[in-house]
């Protein structure tokens, strides 16, 4: 399945700033039973977002109109625990599509590289100050550069770099997932496969 291409994304953010968030908080277990990649934003983070009689919670920062945008920023060690997809599946149905933390669990960075969200990794004190800034004025702008591989604070013009993965990132540039990838090639396939003996 195609997804977005990622070139530059410019957006507020919302700032989520607890540690350890792990993939049962971001979809818990009793939401996993769909197969495809749809209607799961509704779930992202519910136990946190709703009460059980499911009116929202004022003080979740989801259910806070001050912050919007497609870039969420969590804190240190996002998207650990179990390895589930749909972690990642219903952070891109929420609408984000970069994630930012000073750490990632590898499996949900992965997870999300193959579905067109962006992890950007970023030291720890550059962390607090997104933060910082964010909630000084929720209406301050990140840049994600992909191609660049760099991310900035509008207002202050402070930019840090971050690394990935190669294969991943021409695959985000083009919006593939693996079998996109595969697609692209089609031609060079056939073409050596005409060089091999039957």
């Amino acid at each position: 399945m195609a997804y977005d291409k990622f070139n530059i994304l410019t957006s507020t953010a919302v700032p989520l700033p607890i540690e350890n968030v792990d993939t049962d908080q971001i979809i818990p277990a009793r939401f996993l039973k769909a197969t495809e990649r749809v209607g799961f934003g509704d779930n992202l983070f519910r136990d946190w977002r709703y009460n059980s009689d499911d009116t929202p919670k004022a003080d979740f920062v989801l259910n806070d109109a001050t912050y919007k945008g497609k870039i969420l920023v969590g804190g240190k060690n996002f998207g650990s625990g179990s390895s589930r997809e749909h972690a990642a599946w219903s952070v891109y149905d929420y609408g984000f599509r970069c994630v930012v933390s000073s750490f990632f669990a590898d499996i949900f960075k992965n997870n999300c590289l193959n579905i067109g969200v962006l992890p950007v990794q970023i030291s720890p004190e550059f962390l607090e100050k997104i933060f910082a800034v964010v909630y000084d004025n929720p209406e301050t702008e990140l840049e994600v550069n992909l191609p660049e591989q760099t991310i900035t604070l509008l207002a202050t013009g402070e930019s840090e770099k971050f690394d990935i993965n190669s294969y991943k990132k021409g695959n985000m540039l083009n919006g593939f997932d693996d079998i996109d990838y595969l697609k692209s090639m089609t031609s060079e396939i056939e073409a050596f496969a005409e060089t091999r003996p039957f």
